[in-house]
C-alpha cells in the first residue's frame, strides 16, 4: 500500500480539484513581493554587485540580518524612536492597528519564511520599525527633520544625510525584493495623521512645529521623486516599485490620447524594426511625445507622393547609474506579477531595437529624446542593449501595432523609391545591414512579408496616382 500511496495522493488531489485551484488563486492574487529566481538574477550575473539585492538598507524580511546591511539596523531604530515620539501616540496604537492586516501583510510575500509565518509578534515588529523608517525618508526629501528632533549631524536625516546617504537608501527602494507592502505605511500613516486628542497622550507645545495636517502617503511618493505628475493617482499601488511605476507611466490629462481599439495580433515581428539611424534613413522622422509617460509612443506615416513622411514619437527619459537597477526590477515585477501590465517592458524593447550603438544614442539626443547622465553614448547603448536580455514584447500591446506599422511604411517607402525613383532619391535596400538576430528562415519569412506588403502598397498607391506619373512620363500612356 505503501508503494501506491503517492497514487492515491494524486487520484484525492484530482478529485478537489477546484477548491485547490481556488486557493491557489487567491493566494497568487495576494502576492505582490517577490523572491526572484535564478533563471532571473543569473541574466546580470556579471555584474560586481546584483541589481536586484540592496546594497545599504533592507526593508521586509528578505535580506533582514544579512551582514552589509545590519548597520542600517541602528538607523531604523532612532527613526521609529522620532516617529512615535512626534506623533504623541503611543506604539500600542500602530501594533493594535497592524494586527488587524497582519495576515494581508504576510501574504504579500510570496516566499516567507517559516520563522515569520510563525512569529506574528517578530513580523510586526519588523513592518512598524521598518515602514516608520520608509515613512520618514518619505517626509525628510522635502522635510527639514534636524528642526523636529533629529540632531543637525544625523547621519541619515540631516542635510549632510540626505546628500550622501539618500541616493542609496532610493535605489534600494526600487528593488522588488525590498519592498513594503503600500498597505502597511497607509496604515502607519492613518495612525500618525489621528487627533492628538483620541489618543489620550499629553501634548508638548514645543512639539507642535509639524503640522497636524500631514500630506498624504500618495503626495509623499510623489515629491520624493520629485515628479511633476502631482495628479498622479497611486491609491492602487501595490508598494513603492509600483507606485514608481504608475508614475513613469502616468499621462496628464491634457496630454492624454484616446485609447488604441483593439487590433489584430501579429504573428512573429522581430526584425521589422529599424535603428533610429536605419530610420532617419529611410525617412522616417523621429520627434519628442508631448509627455514623460512611457506609453506615449506613437507612429503616423502620412503617405505622400515619395511617401516618406513617417513620423515616430518618443518620450523623453533620462539614463544615468540608477536606471539599470530601476529598469530590470520593473521588468522583474511585471514579469512575476501577473496584472500588471507590460508596458515598461515593451518600452525597454522597443528602446532595444532602436539603439544599436553610440550612433543611434547620439541620434536620440539630438532629438532631446535621450538625456545621457552615464557618460559616453558607447556606455549608454551596452546599458540599453543589457536591459532587453531574455525580454519578449507582448504581442497584445499597442506598441506592437506601433512597430507593425513602422515596418509597414518602411517598406514601401523603399519598395517604392528603388522601383519609380531610381537614380533620383538614394534610398537603402528594403533589408539593411544589420547585426544577425534571427535565423535564415526567420530572416526569409521576413523579407518576403516585407516584401508582399510594400507590393501591395505600392500597387495600390500607384493605381490612385497613375495620371499623375503619367504627366512625369513614368508610366507609359495607355
Amino acid at each position: 500500500m505503501g508503494e501506491n500511496s503517492w497514487v492515491v495522493e494524486i487520484n484525492d488531489d484530482v478529485n478537489r480539484l477546484s477548491d485547490i485551484t481556488r486557493d491557489e488563486e487567491k493566494a497568487w492574487q495576494s502576492h505582490s513581493i517577490y523572491k526572484l529566481p535564478a533563471c532571473v538574477t543569473d541574466l546580470v550575473s556579471d555584474r560586481k554587485e546584483s541589481v536586484y539585492k540592496p546594497r545599504a538598507i533592507s526593508f521586509g524580511p528578505y535580506h533582514y540580518g544579512e551582514s552589509n546591511l545590519r548597520p542600517m539596523e541602528a538607523h531604523k531604530k532612532r527613526a521609529l524612536l522620532h516617529f512615535i515620539k512626534r506623533s504623541r501616540k503611543p506604539l500600542e496604537h500602530y501594533r493594535r492597528e497592524l494586527s488587524g492586516v497582519v495576515k494581508e501583510l504576510k501574504d504579500a510575500y510570496d516566499s516567507l519564511e517559516d520563522k515569520w509565518q510563525q512569529d506574528s509578534e517578530a513580523f510586526l515588529k519588523l513592518m512598524i520599525r521598518d515602514g516608520c523608517f520608509m515613512l520618514e525618508v518619505l517626509r525628510a526629501s522635502s522635510t527639514d527633520l534636524t528642526k523636529n528632533g533629529y540632531a543637525s549631524n544625523d547621519p541619515i536625516f540631516s542635510k549632510h544625510g540626505m546628500t550622501y546617504m539618500l541616493p542609496y537608501i532610493k535605489r534600494d527602494m526600487l528593488m522588488l525584493e525590498n519592498q513594503l507592502p503600500m498597505l502597511l505605511l497607509r496604515k502607519l500613516h492613518g495612525v500618525y495623521k489621528q487627533d492628538a486628542e483620541t489618543s489620550g497622550v499629553s501634548v508638548d507645545s514645543s512639539e507642535k512645529s509639524i503640522e497636524l495636517s500631514e500630506e498624504s502617503v500618495d503626495m509623499l511618493i510623489l515629491k520624493f521623486y520629485s515628479h511633476s505628475h502631482s495628479s498622479a493617482k497611486l491609491d492602487k499601488c501595490l508598494h513603492i516599485l509600483d507606485a514608481y511605476r504608475t508614475i513613469l507611466l502616468w499621462k496628464d490629462h491634457d496630454t492624454q490620447t484616446q485609447e488604441s481599439t483593439p487590433h489584430r495580433k501579429v504573428e512573429n515581428n522581430n526584425g521589422d524594426i529599424l535603428s533610429a539611424r536605419e530610420l532617419e534613413e529611410s525617412g522616417i522622422r523621429i520627434k519628442k511625445s508631448q509627455s514623460t509617460s512611457l506609453t506615449d509612443i506613437q507612429f503616423d506615416c502620412k503617405w505622400g507622393i515619395l511617401c516618406n513622411r513617417g513620423i515616430l514619437k518618443l518620450p523623453p527619459i533620462c539614463m544615468d547609474d540608477v536606471s539599470e537597477t530601476m529598469y530590470l526590477n520593473l521588468i522583474a515585477f511585471e514579469r512575476f506579477h501577473a496584472g500588471a501590465g507590460s508596458q515598461v517592458t515593451n518600452y525597454i524593447y522597443l528602446m532595444d531595437k532602436l539603439v544599436d550603438n553610440a550612433k543611434d544614442v547620439n541620434i536620440l539626443q539630438s532629438h532631446e529624446i535621450l538625456h545621457n547622465a552615464l557618460g559616453s553614448d558607447k556606455a549608454l547603448a551596452q546599458l540599453i542593449n543589457s536591459l532587453s536580455k531574455d525580454v519578449v514584447l507582448d504581442r497584445d500591446s499597442s506598441l506592437n501595432k506601433e512597430s507593425m506599422g513602422l515596418g509597414i511604411c518602411y517598406s514601401c517607402h523603399c519598395s517604392f523609391c528603388s522601383h519609380h525613383c531610381s537614380g533620383i532619391i538614394r534610398c537603402p535596400p528594403i533589408l539593411p545591414g544589420r547585426k544577425k538576430r534571427h535565423s535564415s528562415k526567420e530572416a526569409f519569412i521576413s523579407q518576403v512579408r516585407r516584401i508582399a506588403f510594400a507590393s501591395t502598397g505600392c500597387h495600390l498607391w500607384c493605381s490612385r496616382n497613375k495620371k499623375i506619373f503619367q504627366k512625369l512620363s513614368i508610366l507609359p500612356s495607355t
